[in-house]
């Protein structure tokens, strides 16, 4: 359960400031000409979506993980849930709605799970590794 719970902590200290950084902050002005924003983004229901992936993927993980190769399989995990995401994320909103620059917007978002996904694999290989 503590690893559970840690690797939830973990998601929500990574994501939170990435999204927030990444998304209203460096690239804001580029997310704005996709049409990403309607508004002013909100923040407590963005955090709120975030510490439920977190736990989703907390408690989801041990049952994937068998107990060897810890970075091994965080990494497949983590590619396996990105893929998912970015499947109902990126692509859902390019096929929901017309997103200007529908290329340059995958391409952004593409690159934004990967980084996600990545520090999340190895706070999970880190928190597993060795455990049996």
């Amino acid at each position: 359960m503590t690893k559970v719970l840690l690797s939830a902590a973990a998601y929500v200290v990574i994501v939170f400031p990435l999204a927030l950084g990444w998304h209203a902050g460096l690239f804001k002005e580029k997310y704005e000409s996709f049409g990403y924003f309607a508004g002013e983004p909100n923040i407590p229901v963005g955090l709120a979506a975030i510490i439920i992936q977190g736990l989703a993927l907390a408690i989801i993980y041990p049952l994937f993980y068998t107990g060897s190769a810890g970075y091994v399989k965080a990494f497949q995990f983590a590619g396996l849930m990105g893929l998912f995401f970015w499947t109902s994320h990126v692509l859902a909103l390019v096929a929901k709605q017309n997103v200007p620059n529908a290329s340059g917007f995958i391409a952004m978002e593409t690159g934004y799970l990967a980084i996600q996904f990545s520090m999340f694999a190895l706070v999970l290989g880190f928190l597993y590794r060795g455990a049996e």
